[in-house]
């Protein structure tokens, strides 16, 4: 089965910057987007970025916009989230996340373990 791989997480502080990395084995993904979520303690896990695969459209969250730059490298099955300008608020797991168009709604299908990102005052 698929398997996506986290790594970059850590202690950074506000205003500083960090990148995560995101593996995908086991298929390819020309057909399927890759996604950023993140989720802090006590709250709904939110939305924060989305890129395709083939064509690299990227999207954004409301919060992270102008902050944070999704990209991938196809010939290494490999997503990235850079973070820049942090915030406190932006601490939180951060998740990757590999899916699928279906009708209007997207699926994901596959996700990474997670990552701490924490920012300090």
């Amino acid at each position: 089965q698929v398997q996506l791989v986290e790594s970059g997480g850590g202690l950074v502080q506000a205003g500083g910057s960090l990148g995560l990395s995101c593996v995908a084995s086991g298929r390819a993904f020309s057909n399927y987007v890759m996604a950023w979520f993140r989720q802090a303690p006590g709250k709904e896990r939110e939305f924060v970025a989305r890129i395709t695969w083939s064509g690299g459209s990227t999207v954004y969250g409301n919060s992270v916009r102008g902050r944070f730059t999704i990209s991938r490298d196809a010939a290494k099955n490999t997503v990235y989230l850079q973070l820049n300008s942090l915030k406190p608020e932006d601490t939180a797991v951060y998740y990757c996340a590999a899916g699928r168009l279906v009708g209007l709604q997207y699926t994901y299908d596959y996700w990474g373990q997670g990552a701490q990102v924490t920012v300090s005052s």
